[in-house]
């Protein structure tokens, strides 16, 4: 059947997807989202059919320049006018699995009006299998906002959030695969060091500061501790021993050891980043 014939407007949500090249992840975010009425899809300009598929699953598409991920949704949120007061900010290699749906459905209806935004925990998937450990699960982000309340700010290679009003959390999972595979994982994540090398280097100068960590907040409590390991010496063996170790990544198995492996090369990869930075070289 076809995705736009099959949507229903059964709950009140705009689902906003980012997009760049995403032919091959986006059909499947399309199809966990049939029971959206208001899909927008916002299009850096892609190359390949990622227009073409998000027109025949019924979406808006919107096309503008990229710049950050924080000024991207702004100028969204601004200029594609959802259809709903609450907008869901997926990016288009994660799924909207039923249990997360049907809680929307039931929430949204009876939330009060002091709640600005919803924090959801991401379940990151790779080589077919959910990483539970490996991936530092959960991992916590804003991602339900409510229309007007809610201003980004970029930060390295993604984003932080100013919400104004309270922010709850929302029960069931996010699925995050992304299908294009290794080689692309280590270009995208090639792109992400630099940003967050030059971000990194902006906040040295800034004391880093230990009460993040012992607050209730586990979204301050990870940006707490990411202050702290970029003052850490060794820094890809410290993350790998944390992950592989202290998070039990080595309960994913082989997987798992793999992963750690990648996620402690991409903390070289910063400081690699950094140090070219500072020495003045160009790319």
């Amino acid at each position: 059947m076809d995705a736009a014939l099959s949507r229903t407007p059964s709950i009140p949500v705009s689902v906003m997807i980012f997009t760049l090249n995403e032919e091959l992840n986006l059909p499947g975010c399309l199809q966990s989202l049939a029971w959206c009425d208001d899909v927008i899809v916002i299009d850096s300009f892609s190359n390949d059919k990622t227009r073409d598929i998000s027109l025949a699953a019924g979406a808006r598409v919107f096309e503008h320049v990229f710049t950050g991920f924080g000024d991207q949704r702004n100028w969204a949120l601004q200029a594609a006018a959802p259809a709903h007061p609450w907008v869901l900010i997926l990016d288009a290699d994660e799924r909207v699995p039923v249990e997360l749906s049907q809680e929307l459905g039931r929430i949204l209806p009876v939330v009060p009006d002091q709640v600005g935004a919803f924090r959801l925990k991401r379940r990151f998937h790779m080589w077919g299998r959910w990483l539970r450990y490996s991936s530092l699960y959960p991992t916590w982000v804003v991602r339900l906002v409510r229309n007007g309340r809610v201003r980004y700010v970029n930060r390295g290679h993604a984003e932080t959030q100013e919400v104004d009003g309270e922010i709850r959390d929302l029960e069931n999972d996010l699925i995050d695969e992304n299908l294009k595979g290794m080689d692309e994982w280590f270009e995208r994540h090639n792109r992400y060091a630099r940003k967050d090398a030059e971000y990194e280097l902006q906040q040295d100068a800034e004391p880093a500061s230990l009460s993040g960590l012992f607050t209730g907040d586990p979204m301050q409590r990870r940006k707490a501790l990411k202050r702290l390991a970029a003052k850490v010496p060794g820094r890809p063996v410290v993350y790998f021993l944390y992950s592989y170790l202290w998070r039990r990544g080595f309960l994913d198995g082989r997987d798992g050891l793999i992963f750690c492996m990648m996620r402690a090369l991409y903390q070289g990869m910063v400081v690699a980043r950094k140090h070219d930075l500072r020495r003045g070289l160009k790319p």
